[in-house]
C-alpha cells in the first residue's frame, strides 16, 4: 500500500471516529510512512513563524558608531513604549501630548548638531536617523521635534548673538523652553523668498511687528516664536525672539487638519507687537540668513518621509502575514508580494539618498540644491509607499487603528511644507540648467 492510499484510509477511518480501524490502519504502515503522516500533521498544525521586519534592507545603521546605534535605539524604544500607545488616539483628538515632554527631554537629543551651548555633539547621519524612528511611529512627534530641535534652536544658533544662545539653547536643549518657527504667512507660501507681508519697524530700542504667519507648529503653547518679517526701513528680512506672553501676539489652533492632527498648528497674528532690540536676532540681515536654517533643516524632512514610509511598509508587511484569506496569509499571494517588494524599493532608495545627504552635511559639502533633490524625492515617493501599504489593507486601511490611515494622511503634510515639491523642483532645475524657472 502507498502512503497516498493509506492516507486515504486513514483520513476515511478518522471522518468515522473509528478507533479500532484506525489503529488498524496505521499498524499497515511502515516507518517511513508514518514518518511522512507526521511531517503532514505537524506542517499543518505548525503556526507561520514570519521573518523579522526590518526596513532597514541595507542595513544602513551599521555606519552609526556603537554609541549612535545605542541613542537609535534608546529613542526607538521611547517612540514604541510611550507614542505608540496613544498615538492614534492623539492624532483623532488632535491632542499633543505635553505629557511627553518631559521624557523626549531625558533622551538628551536636542540640538546634536550645534557646538557648544550645552548641547551633545552629535553627527547629522545620527540626527537622521533619530528623525526617522520618530515618524516611523508619528510623524506628528517627528514634527514637533524638529520644529523644537532644528528650526526654532537652528534660528538662533545661526543667527543670533553670543548672549542669545546662551540664554535660549541650553533651556531649549532640555526643552525646559519650547520653541516655534514663523516663517510662513496666509498668502505667502513658495513666495517668501520674494517678500513677506509682516513688517517689522524699528520705533528707538524696540521693534513693532504687523502681520500674520500661518502653519506654526508648536506656536499655541511654545514659550518663544521666531518671528521674520520684513523691515519696511530697508526691505530686508529681520528675525524676532517673541516670547509667550507678549503683548500684541495671538495665537490661534488651527482646527479640521486632515493631516498631523497632533500637531498644534496655529495662525498667529501681530498687532503692533512690541520687540525689544535684544530680542532681534542680531546675525539675521537678509533673507539669506533665513536660509541658513532652512538649508540645515531641509534634510530632516527628507528623513522624516522616509520615516513615514518605513512605518507604512513595516505595518503593511506585518498585516500581510496575519490577514487570511483563502485559507493562508495575504503575504503568500504573488501580488501582495508584488507590492511589498515595490514599497521596499523605493524606501530603500530614499534610505539611502536621506543617508548620503546626511553625510554630505557631516563634511560640511551639502548644497541647497541636493538638500530640495532630497526632498522632492523622499516625500514623492512616500506617498507612492503609503498608498501601496493602504492597498494591502483592504477596506481596513482606512480604519485608524490600523494605523495605516495615520501615515497615508501625514505623507500628504511632508509633501507640501519645507517648500513644495514643485518649488524644490524649479530649485534643482536651476542648478542643473543654469536657467531659473520661478518666473
Amino acid at each position: 500500500m502507498s502512503v497516498f492510499s493509506s492516507l486515504r484510509k486513514f483520513g476515511k477511518v478518522v471522518s468515522q471516529l473509528d478507533i479500532s480501524e484506525t489503529l488498524e490502519a496505521l499498524g499497515k504502515l511502515n516507518q517511513t510512512e508514518l514518518y511522512q503522516i507526521m511531517k503532514i500533521i505537524k506542517s499543518k498544525n505548525k503556526e507561520f513563524v514570519p521573518p523579522e521586519i526590518n526596513g532597514d534592507y541595507y542595513n544602513l545603521s551599521r555606519f552609526l558608531s556603537p554609541e549612535e546605534r545605542e541613542i537609535q535605539l534608546k529613542v526607538r524604544e521611547f517612540m514604541n513604549e510611550h507614542v505608540k500607545p496613544i498615538a492614534n488616539d492623539c492624532w483623532n483628538k488632535a491632542r499633543f501630548p505635553m505629557e511627553l515632554i518631559p521624557k523626549m527631554a531625558e533622551l538628551n537629543i536636542a540640538g546634536l548638531t550645534y557646538e557648544g551651548y550645552d548641547s551633545p555633539m552629535g553627527s547629522y547621519l545620527l540626527e537622521g536617523f533619530i528623525t526617522m524612528e520618530m515618524a516611523r511611529v508619528d510623524t506628528s512627534i517627528s514634527t514637533f521635534f524638529g520644529v523644537q530641535s532644528g528650526l526654532a534652536m537652528g534660528s538662533i544658533y545661526f543667527c543670533g548673538s553670543e548672549a542669545q544662545k546662551w540664554k535660549w539653547l541650553p533651556a531649549m536643549q532640555k526643552m525646559e523652553k519650547i520653541g516655534a518657527f514663523g516663517l510662513t504667512e496666509p498668502n505667502v507660501g513658495s513666495a517668501v523668498a520674494g517678500g513677506l507681508e509682516t513688517t517689522c519697524k524699528r520705533d528707538g530700542d524696540s521693534w513693532l511687528l504687523n502681520g500674520q504667519k500661518k502653519w506654526i507648529g508648536n506656536a499655541t503653547f511654545a514659550d518663544l516664536t521666531i518671528i521674520w518679517a520684513r523691515d519696511l526701513d530697508d526691505n530686508q528680512v529681520k528675525g524676532f525672539i517673541v516670547e509667550k506672553g507678549t503683548k500684541g501676539f495671538k495665537a490661534e489652533k488651527q482646527e479640521d487638519k486632515m493631516a498631523l492632527r497632533t500637531v498644534q498648528n496655529a495662525l498667529i497674528t501681530l498687532t503692533n507687537c512690541e520687540i525689544s532690540e535684544e530680542n532681534r536676532l542680531q546675525e539675521c540681515n537678509s533673507f539669506k540668513d533665513t536660509s541658513k536654517v532652512l538649508k540645515a533643516t531641509r534634510a530632516g524632512v527628507a528623513w522624516q518621509a522616509v520615516g513615514c514610509a518605513r512605518g507604512a511598509y513595516e505595518c503593511a508587511l506585518e498585516y500581510s502575514t496575519q490577514r487570511y484569506q483563502f485559507g493562508k496569509p495575504i503575504a503568500s499571494f504573488q501580488l501582495v508580494q508584488d507590492l511589498l517588494v515595490q514599497m521596499l524599493t523605493d524606501l530603500t532608495a530614499i534610505q539611502s539618498m536621506a543617508f548620503h545627504l546626511s553625510k554630505l552635511q557631516d563634511e560640511g559639502t551639502m548644497t541647497d540644491q541636493q538638500a530640495s533633490l532630497a526632498k522632492v524625492a523622499c516625500t514623492k515617493h512616500t506617498r507612492e509607499i503609503v498608498g501601496h501599504a493602504r492597498e494591502i489593507f483592504g477596506g481596513n486601511g482606512i480604519l485608524l487603528e490600523y494605523n495605516i490611515a495615520r501615515f497615508v494622511a501625514d505623507a500628504e503634510a511632508l509633501y507640501t511644507y519645507e517648500g513644495t515639491k514643485e518649488v524644490n523642483s524649479l530649485i534643482v532645475g536651476r542648478d542643473i540648467t543654469g536657467i531659473s524657472a520661478f518666473v
